[in-house]
């Protein structure tokens, strides 16, 4: 693909995310006027529509956004980073730490009386996960060293999680704690948006710059060493930024899949197969996927609403499982 149409797609999957944003703002179970709400969205009205845009939809559109863009980006990095198409941004524990920490917190029962000690508590068991998986690996480990520390990590965690719930003192804990784990998008405000970016905003800027050396790295760690890419380096560099991002969205949504094993796949061949090219562009097809998913969960009818990262998953399960029948064939060759 030429470099020329690399700014086409960017602006395609830009009007996208705009088109799917302004989509969801106006999908939802009470009918209002949408145009008027949004331009007294950040007033003081007390208008209903206002009221339902200000302290639902925006939010859940906002935290659609940013979660899918940071799945997307970080899928991409890893794929890049361990040159593996299969390669997940979950792979070093960061989302299952954040899982666990956030299940731990609701299991307690702070999250009633403290609702912003969930995200809080699930950043901070991404951060502990991937300390974990440090130490385990060790500073100069190779790339089979960590992804198995990062595996043991996720066993870890899900056993974790396990244990809570068979403990749970009663059956609506056990379904509040499953629920949380399915990934949702509803039932959040602005100050969980907040809440999300410090470690969001700080893992996407440590991604800077990192395309050209995952370029590099595309010929081989001895040829990118060669030029100059120190590889241990830009391996903690970019596992530190997923852990920050992904523990954040984890943290904020629940355990929502496939979007960054998905996403960088579909777009890949649009971007010539580079790495450095496929970053960006997967963030803003994340956030494209994850809100068509969430507008998805609020059309489709159901007993009881669907949550989004069951979507997700029922698209992306069948996906992963062409790519492995893919790689196992490619392999025969």
């Amino acid at each position: 693909m030429r470099v020329s149409t690399i700014p086409f797609l960017h602006i395609v999957l830009g009007l996208a995310v705009i088109t799917l944003a302004a989509l969801s703002m106006s999908v939802g179970a009470e009918s209002i006027d949408v145009l008027t709400s949004i331009s007294r969205i950040f007033s003081d009205s007390n208008d209903v529509g206002a009221v339902i845009m200000r302290e639902v939809r925006l939010p859940r559109t906002l935290i659609a956004i940013i979660a899918g863009a940071t799945l997307g980006l970080c899928g991409a990095a890893m794929q890049g980073l361990l040159r593996n198409p299969l390669a997940s941004p979950g792979l070093v524990g960061s989302a299952s730490g954040a899982a666990l920490g956030a299940v731990t917190i609701l299991y307690f029962g702070a999250g009633v009386f403290h609702p912003q000690s969930v995200p809080v508590a699930g950043m901070l068991g991404s951060l502990l996960a991937t300390a974990i998986v440090y130490l385990l690996a060790g500073r100069d480990s190779n790339v089979t060293t960590l992804i198995l520390a990062g595996v043991a990590v996720n066993a870890m965690a899900t056993a974790g999680m396990s244990l809570l719930l068979n403990f749970a003192p009663s059956p609506f804990a056990v379904r509040e704690l499953v629920l949380w784990t399915l990934g949702d998008l509803s039932d959040r405000s602005l100050s969980d948006v907040w809440m999300m970016l410090p470690c969001t905003l700080i893992g996407w800027c440590l991604l800077i710059g990192v395309g050209r050396q995952l370029d590099a790295l595309t010929l081989g760690e001895r040829t990118a060493q060669s030029l100059g890419i120190h590889h241990g380096r830009l391996r903690w560099r970019v596992f530190i930024a997923v852990s920050l991002a992904v523990g954040a969205s984890v943290a904020t949504t629940g355990m929502i899949g496939f979007i960054g094993l998905v996403v960088p796949h579909l777009l890949r061949p649009f971007v010539g197969y580079e790495p450095r090219r496929l970053l960006w562009v997967s963030a803003l097809g994340g956030s494209a996927m994850l809100l068509a998913a969430d507008i998805g969960v609020r059309l489709i009818p159901t007993p009881t609403a669907m949550k989004v990262g069951v979507l997700t998953s029922i698209v992306g399960a069948p996906f992963f499982l062409h790519l492995i029948l893919r790689s196992r064939r490619d392999g025969y060759r």
